[in-house]
């Protein structure tokens, strides 16, 4: 790593730092409100990113936990009303999962909770700087610099 670089690195690990503080801060009551262990709430969160419904097995692998406790953690949620069980059409052994409206809702007030606290992060920033802090960004986030990549396992 270049001098440069080893700055910038330093820069940006102290500012995201405070930027993901303040944000955990103004999020975290909320997500406590929802009174989710921290399996429900992961579980949550990933099919709430899904295209699709999804197998247990696939949520437990991404979770990181067995699939009898993913099964568990299912069987919870469900009850809460939060997500749907319905057997695959193609393999009557495979339970897909899904959001139901419930947790929709809960999905996209955590997401706005979110935005909230990082429009309030913004807002403290001085307007000159977020002039000169966008300009700076604007290139980087035009170009093919920082696109996520696929998890290949």
């Amino acid at each position: 790593m270049s001098t440069s670089s080893v700055v910038l690195y330093d820069q940006l690990q102290d500012f995201l730092q405070r930027v993901m503080g303040v944000m955990h801060s103004r999020t975290n009551d909320a997500a406590a409100d929802l009174d989710l262990t921290l399996n429900q709430a992961k579980t949550v969160f990933l099919l709430a990113c899904a295209t699709e419904p999804l197998p247990i097995s696939a949520i437990a692998e991404e979770v990181g936990i067995s699939v009898a406790a993913q099964g568990r953690v299912i069987d919870r949620l469900v009850k809460l009303s939060i997500v749907e069980r319905r057997e695959s059409e193609a393999d009557r052994r495979v339970k897909l999962v899904s959001l139901a409206p419930r947790g929709l809702e809960l999905a996209d007030a955590h997401g706005e909770q979110k935005a909230q606290a990082l429009r309030d992060v913004v807002d403290q920033i001085p307007s000159d700087l977020c002039a000169r802090l966008s300009a700076a960004l604007e290139p980087i986030l035009a170009g093919d610099h920082l696109r996520p990549t696929s998890r290949k396992k």
